[in-house]
């Protein structure tokens, strides 16, 4: 049996900053987070739980706004 993994992707978080024209660098001063945060977040890495929340705030969105889980078969396959 194959076992799934589950990735993290941030795409939904950079679509509303372009929904609300809003550009990374500016985001990250307005929400106090680092550019290498930004980076890691452009790489979908994890991040902290604090970050999130900081993002959250900032947008005054939830979490599920921001980002998604995504499952993948070990051969690196979206399923």
């Amino acid at each position: 049996m194959e076992d799934n993994l589950w990735k993290l992707c941030y795409n939904k978080f950079f679509k509303l900053l372009i929904d609300r024209g809003i550009r990374k660098m500016e985001f990250a001063k307005m929400a106090g987070i680092s550019q290498n945060t930004m980076a890691r977040l452009s790489r979908n890495q994890n991040v902290s739980l604090d970050v999130l929340g900081k993002i959250c705030c900032t947008l005054d969105c939830k979490i599920d706004d921001i980002l998604e889980f995504i499952s993948e078969s070990e051969d690196g396959k979206i399923i």
